[in-house]
């Protein structure tokens, strides 16, 4: 059985996550007091009846009751399910400025007396420890709807047995850095084509643009280097039992060298038929208007 637990801040995507989750086949119930997650797995294992996927949202809005999620969970691992847990943040600004927008209430609006911002605080800080321990972390600030069902599909459709997800991503670093990355490589150190005429309005994914960022010697030497550690890495991570592992190349606009050296090191991995997937965060930012999901 595949079993997750999906939880995270408020107004972070969860229920478009929900959404795209039952789009492949998962059985899925919001909102689930933690106490009661143990006895509904024990009858989803019930031969006569047997869900073979099961996703349960659990998270602030349980009030006390969420407090014994972490126990919950340690009951399936008795019961020998795998469980696994799935993570959603968004940066402050961006949750913010997602209920301001909708007008919602925060789930601990009263306890903080009506402010955002210290609501989002105080659950951030009631989040850490499970957080800590989740097995996969999305970060939303930055993802459409149409992106995030994309990392879903990814992270729960291949074979369940497959032992870990490596996510290959690039972005710019003038709209922040990552906070789901594992790995982060900054390689504004190369050779920029944007100051190439020629070159500017092309993408790492172009050959114009991959051709020359990888013409230089340090480019080469780099990418080696690179593959050499994530090869050495990997295992490690494996064996560590982690489920997932972000691998984030920056570079100035996450255009030209970030896009550049993603691709590579998304067809190094593929080659060796590691379970991988990639992404280009920032590839068309100013091109075209930035669209946020909402919970």
């Amino acid at each position: 059985m595949q079993f997750v637990i999906v939880t995270g801040l408020s107004g972070s995507g969860k229920s478009c996550a929900v959404n795209a989750l039952e789009d492949i086949g998962f059985y899925c119930i919001d909102n689930m007091p933690p106490q009661l997650i143990s006895k509904f797995a024990e009858i989803s294992t019930q031969s006569d009846i047997k869900i073979e996927r099961v996703a349960i949202v659990a998270d602030i809005r349980g009030g006390e009751l969420f407090f014994s999620l972490s126990e919950s969970i340690e009951e399936l691992k008795e019961q020998g399910i795998d469980v696994k847990i799935l993570f959603f943040d968004a940066s402050d600004d961006i949750l913010v400025k997602r209920f301001k927008e909708t007008r919602r209430k925060h789930p601990l609006d009263e306890v903080v007396h009506g402010s955002i911002r210290r609501a989002v605080a105080s659950e951030r800080d009631i989040l850490n420890s499970i957080r800590a321990v989740a097995d996969y972390y999305i970060d939303t600030s930055y993802l459409s709807t149409a992106q995030l069902r994309e990392q879903i599909n990814g992270m729960f459709l291949e074979n369940a047995g497959d032992s870990m997800l490596v996510k290959v991503m690039s972005f710019g670093f003038k709209y922040g850095a990552p906070n789901e990355a594992d790995l982060l490589f900054d390689v504004r150190c190369l050779p920029n084509p944007f100051y190439i005429p020629e070159l500017k309005h092309f993408t790492g994914e172009d050959s114009e643009v991959s051709d020359y960022v990888m013409s230089f010697e340090q480019s080469q030497e780099l990418l080696s280097r690179l593959e050499n550690l994530i090869d050495f890495l990997i295992p490690l991570y494996i064996q560590e039992g982690k489920s997932q592992l972000v691998i984030a190349f920056g570079c100035t606009g996450g255009k030209h060298r970030s896009v550049t050296f993603a691709e590579k090191i998304y067809g190094y991995l593929n080659d060796k038929n590691i379970r991988v997937r990639k992404s280009h965060r920032d590839i068309s930012k100013d091109r075209y208007p930035k669209v946020n999901i909402m919970d």
